[in-house]
């Protein structure tokens, strides 16, 4: 059994958006700091960069998770379970699949939750006056493509410990 291509897809896709976030509020941030530096030339700081970097930060986060679930990217101490047979291991993995697809659902419950609340108070950002709504949105967007992926990763780890065969290998979405 190979990942399922629409997985994988949600799964760049939103790591890939997250990617681009970030470059845009790197960006800002520089425009922001040279424009600070360059104040006696008339030039100022990007009104409103704070919100912009907080709301794309956050968004950025959870773009990322899918991605990290589906490599397998999480941090993972490994002390002992190499001493333990591939049974165990699939167990233990299938254990901690079910962990963090718990955790990233509560997550995803009460970012919804958030998102509720901004949305019926109407906040907004101080500067830009921007509703916050519009980043816990973002953000839920990306938690929902992360529950989605937990749960298909979930199934794999069933589908592991069922077969006895690893189908997606420890840290093989990057070197650590």
């Amino acid at each position: 059994m190979t990942l399922s291509p629409v997985i994988v897809w949600l799964a760049r896709g939103l790591a890939l958006a997250g990617g681009l976030v970030l470059v845009a509020i790197t960006l800002i941030t520089v425009v922001s700091i040279t424009g600070r530096s360059l104040n006696t030339f008339g030039m100022g700081p990007v009104p409103g960069d704070f919100e912009l970097v907080e709301a794309g930060t956050g968004f950025a986060v959870f773009a990322f998770l899918p991605w990290c679930q589906l490599m397998r990217g999480h941090a993972a101490v490994d002390l002992f379970t190499g001493l333990f047979p591939s049974v165990v291991n699939r167990v233990i993995d299938l254990v901690s699949e079910a962990l963090m697809t718990f955790v990233i659902v509560i997550i995803a419950w009460r970012l919804w939750a958030g998102t509720i609340d901004k949305l019926n108070y109407g906040e907004t950002t101080f500067i830009l006056q921007f509703p916050v709504w519009w980043a816990y949105a973002a953000s839920l967007v990306a938690a929902i493509g992360a529950v989605i992926v937990s749960f298909y990763m979930l199934f794999v780890r069933f589908r592991e410990v069922a077969s006895g065969q690893t189908i997606v290998e420890p840290g093989q979405g990057g070197m650590h």
